[in-house]
């Protein structure tokens, strides 16, 4: 997939090209029939499949609070391509490019900078200016221009509507099976092992990787969960805690993963950790004793959990590796 991060930077116009549009927060199952979609009728024409999306987040730069993102963008841009899309567009987007009105969006990108000869949108699509590119406002100028507009129907998984802000309801209830389910995938957390107060192996008996978390980053409900950690290209069961640690009185958040049958020092190193199972709240205990014996339990029931699921987990982590 060839990937663009400014739209100054493409020089001449796609042979056919096929184009979707969207912030794709999660590429959930809904995302993945807009692009199944667009590289099947790029194909149909020998043409090119195109997605355009926003880096960052649209709603980041005109909301004071944000949105909190299911994930990241290299994680989106992972995702997208393996969908099979040939051509990644990620617009930087600023106030200046929100300004934009929707004519000269179709004019200036879709037609000018791409060359589009076909468009393909979500149901409840709407960009520009005020979300003045509507699907009427699209199908017009398709007129206009020459190219037919698609809308992509809604998409339900056991009539529930498959959608970026279900799937972050979900996540922040810490049911990681329904999230699953919208996802396609299981919930995935990324970051980069930070030295923490190495407790977790003198103290307590269980040595931990432990990654922080960013304002900007979407938080699952506070506890243990059974995981799967993906460090250098092999993957390992686990148990993770989200929360402050209240046995210890921290005050930073964090994200402690104690990674099975694993003794490696991997401090700076980057690692995914899938979310599989929420387990327990977060509670304080009365010393590190308490908490070693709750957690030798977590542990044996998280790896009953993925004995039972091995090959459905096994699956999870081959796709990411």
């Amino acid at each position: 997939m060839k990937i663009y991060r400014s739209i100054s930077d493409i020089s001449e116009t796609f042979p056919s090209a096929c184009v979707t549009i969207g912030n794709f927060d999660g590429v959930h199952l809904g995302h993945q029939q807009l692009f199944a979609t667009v590289v099947q009728k790029a194909r149909a024409i020998h043409g090119t499949s195109i997605a355009i999306t926003f880096d960052p987040h649209p709603l980041q730069v005109l909301l004071p609070g944000g949105i909190k993102l299911i994930s990241t963008c290299e994680q989106k841009t992972e995702l997208i391509e393996m969908a099979g899309i040939d051509v990644l567009l990620i617009v930087p987007f600023t106030r200046e490019f929100a300004a934009t009105s929707a004519d000269e969006f179709v004019s200036s990108l879709l037609v000018g900078r791409l060359g589009v000869k076909e468009l393909v949108v979500g149901y409840d699509y709407a960009f520009g200016k005020g979300r003045s590119g509507n699907i009427d406002f699209l199908r017009k100028q398709g007129e206009i221009h020459g190219f037919p507009v698609t809308v992509v129907d809604a998409f339900y998984v056991h009539s529930q509507l498959v959608s970026s802000t279900r799937i972050r309801e979900l996540i922040r209830e810490g049911d990681m099976s329904a999230a699953k389910e919208l996802l396609g995938r299981f919930y995935q957390i990324r970051g980069t092992v930070q030295i923490g107060k190495q407790r977790g192996g003198p103290v307590i008996g269980f040595p931990t990787a432990n990654l922080q978390f960013d304002k900007e980053d979407l938080v699952p409900k506070h506890g243990v969960y059974v995981t799967q950690v993906i460090c250098d290209g092999k993957c390992y069961g686990g148990i993770l805690n989200i929360g402050y640690n209240p046995t210890f009185g921290e005050e930073r958040l964090v994200a402690e993963t104690h990674i099975f049958d694993f003794s490696e020092d991997i401090y700076g190193k980057p690692i995914k950790v899938n979310l599989l199972k929420f387990l327990r709240s977060e509670r304080k205990f009365s010393g590190p004793a308490e908490l070693t014996e709750q957690i030798t339990k977590d542990v044996a029931i998280a790896k009953k959990v993925l004995a039972e699921q091995q090959k459905e987990f096994t699956h999870a982590c081959a796709g990411q590796l």
